[in-house]
Parts: C-alpha cells; structure tokens; sequence
C-alpha cells in the first residue's frame, strides 16, 4: 500500500524548452514527457515514487484507479487485450495489461505564455519541498543537444501483406452484411529492430518536430518504452462531474498544394460513409456514458467536425455529460473501456472479429490516464502508438494502424487510409 500526498506546492522556474530537458533526463527508468501539439501544455516527470506493472482481471485494474493514492501526480496505462479479453478470451500476452507510476516531481510548461512551473507532492511539507527541488534540478540540465541522424531501425516489416489486410476488410463487410455487427476497426501491425545506436526517445522527438499531436507522450518503464503521437482523446473528468469524450472516426490525407488539400476536407465532409462510421461510434459513446452519468445529461455537443494534423484530416465529435454521484474512475473506465472509436458496434461482437483478424494489439489502442489531482482525469487513445521492448541490447519496435469498416467500405480505400495513417511513424524511423 502508498500513502496520499497530503501536501502540493508550486515554485515559478526560469523557462526552458521541453525537448531540451526531455532529452536531457529522458535515458532514466521512469521517464515520462506528454505534450500537447504545437502551443499547448506540457509535463515532465521522473524518478517516480511508486510502480505498477501487472497483468490483472478488470475488477483490480478498475480497483487501482480509484484508489486515492493513485489519483494524483500519476499515470495509467490501461492495454487494449485486458480491456477486450470479455470478448475474445485469454490470448498471448504482448504487453502488461495494467502500467502505472505516480511522481511526486512535475516539470509543468505552458508552451504559449513561455512559463515554467515545478510542482510537488508529498506525504507533508518537507516531501512537497524536496520534490520542487528535485524537478528544479532537471531543468537545470536541459541544454540544446544534437538529433540523432539517419534511419532509427533496421527493419521496417509488415506482419501481413496488403492483400490479407484487403481479405479481412472484405470478411469483415461480409459479416456486417449477415447481421453480425454494424462496424469493426480492423488494422495493420509493422514491427523492426532499431539500429545499435538509436533510441526510442529519438522517434519520439522526430514525431513532436514534424507531426505534433494533441495527446502526445513518451514514457520509459522498466524495459518497455511507449511513444505516442495520438490525436485523440478517449475522455476528461473535471472536478464538478462533466465528463467528455471526442470519438475520431473519417480520414482523408493531407495535401502539400493548399487547394488540393481543401478538396480533402470537402469531400471528408460529403462522404456519407465516413459521417455514418463517425454516428455509429457516437451512439456507442453516447450509450457508455449512459451507464455511468446522470439520466438525460449526455447529449452531443458537436457532430463529425473536421479537424487537420500533420498527415491527416479527421471528422471528431463531442460527447458529454454529468458524472452520477459516487462514481469514480474506475467505474468509468469499466463502463467505457476499451474505446468504441477502435473497437466498433456492437462493442462485444466488434472485439471478437477483431480478434479473429489480427494478433494481440498490446497497448495500441488503449489508453494513457493522466490523474493529475482528485476528480481529474484526461485519456488518451493510443492511436499512432509504437511499443518498444529491449531485447537482446536492441530496441524492438511494434505498431498498427486501423481503419473502421462498414457496410459500404472498399478493401481498397481503407487500406490507402491505413497507410496515411502510418505515414508520419515511418517516415520517423525511416527517414534521415
């Protein structure tokens, strides 16, 4: 068992930039950046004070979120084959399905008024102090340091060809055209070896310069190293009850000729197929929610709103609603968990043909949990993930792309969405 910190302090830091002292801490166990695109607010911790690391049944995960000790200055990763295994039964672990560290040690930048902030937790005062001092120390050693140069991996693999990928989208229009489900979000796996030299935190830093995303992280545990440049959130919780959740479904390219890229979102926002795909996972949001929120506070505040990143146009909606009194994250996560945006409609069945496609996702699409304080959460789909282990003295990488399949859907067409999709991480590890 871990004690609550009963004590927060705040101490105003000269600024620095936060790649800087990413990369300067960024080779120790526990490591942890997240970021939030261009302009936004960005966290940085090591040395954590407590470690989670396990393979567990729903009940001791749902447990640990709402254990107080784990709801502040912590971070959760819940792996997409824990959440799904209801559904498809036990397969061979890739990934822990439950991750977890608290720090008491925050590095807090607010990227577009340029001010920096250390906060610290403990048990009392002296703890609160001492971590202040601790997170002051890492942006001492931040200093302008070189990129790695040249490709990071050795191997850049698909585990299946195009066209097995084209066969499973064609299974899965044929079962939704049987009856069996509504919509499945069906991927493909890449995995390599970096090169002697390379390092996850080299992805990770390619990724924030020419593609950042909203939900961004890096973080280093006990041999494993998760890199994620996600554009999606999976849900926030305020203090005062209000939960949302933005569900990312409809893709198209982005376009270097501003015209051309114009014509994307336009026909994005026509396509009759994308904005179903987008109302399917909304009213499977909607209905999660439901069984977790106050009768008739869920309601849809925006519907298939285009929104633009590095690599891809995206159509988003807004789901919210009021948490019921007595509730806590754990039975949110429960009620919610895994996100209906990667899995499909009906959730249950989705899971199952997903299984029957492709091998243990790990935690690609699943969550990253910040809990910065009593009541507050904010989680992130792992969409744009890399999970990387050491093996051997190398650094072994593994990622999906996928795309949601419904009845109108085109072998073809999604897999040119797959591989927009995964453009920006090959070019990462691919590229000089």
């Amino acid at each position: 068992m871990i004690r609550s910190y009963a004590v927060r302090r705040e101490r105003a830091l000269p600024w620095r930039e936060p790649l800087e002292v990413l990369q300067a801490i960024g080779a120790r166990d526990g490591t942890l950046g997240l970021f939030s695109g261009t302009g936004g607010r960005v966290l940085i911790g090591t040395d954590p004070d407590a470690v989670c690391q396990t393979d567990c049944d729903a009940a001791e995960a749902w447990a640990l979120l709402d254990d107080p000790a784990w709801g502040e200055g912590a971070v959760q990763l819940l792996a997409y084959d824990g959440g799904a295994r209801p559904a498809t039964g036990p397969r061979p672990p890739v990934w822990p399905d439950l991750m977890a560290a608290r720090y008491p040690a925050w590095l807090v930048f607010e990227t577009t008024t340029r001010t920096l902030t250390a906060v610290g937790r403990g048990e009392a005062a002296t703890g609160a102090e001492r971590a202040l001092d601790q997170a002051e120390g890492w942006a001492r050693m931040a200093s302008p340091q070189v990129a790695a140069e040249g490709p990071l991996t050795a191997t850049f693999d698909a585990e299946a060809d195009e066209a097995a990928y084209r066969a499973a989208v064609a299974d899965v229009v044929a079962r939704i055209a049987a009856g069996e489900l509504f919509q499945a979000n069906i991927a493909r796996v890449w995995s390599g070896e970096m090169t002697p030299e390379a390092d996850p935190l080299d992805v990770f830093l390619r990724l924030a310069r020419d593609s950042p995303a909203p939900y961004a992280a890096f973080w280093r545990l006990g041999g494993r190293v998760l890199v994620s440049n996600s554009p999606e959130l999976f849900l926030t919780l305020e203090p005062g009850g209000r939960i949302e959740t933005r569900p990312i479904k409809g893709t198209r390219p982005r376009r270097a000729d501003p015209v051309a890229d114009q014509v994307e979102v336009e026909a994005l926002l026509a396509s009759v197929k994308d904005r179903a795909e987008n109302l399917m996972i909304v009213d499977l949001m909607r209905n999660d929610l439901s069984r977790v929120c106050v009768p008739a506070s869920v309601r849809v505040e925006r519907l298939c709103h285009p929104e633009s990143y590095a690599n891809v146009h995206h159509l988003v909606s807004t789901v919210s609603g009021s948490l019921s009194p007595g509730r806590g994250v754990g039975q949110v996560m429960a009620a919610t968990f895994p996100p209906g945006s990667i899995t499909g409609a009906p959730k249950h069945q989705a899971m199952k043909v997903i299984a029957g496609h492709e091998p243990p996702r790990g935690p690609w699409c699943g969550s990253l949990l910040l809990r910065e304080g009593p009541g507050e959460l904010t989680a992130s789909v792992l969409i744009r993930t890399l999970a990387f282990q050491r093996r051997d003295g190398r650094w072994h990488w593994r990622t999906q792309a996928g795309a949601g399949i419904v009845a109108d859907s085109d072998p073809g067409a999604e897999s040119d969405e797959v591989l927009s999709k995964i453009s920006a991480i090959k070019r990462a590890l691919t590229e000089a």
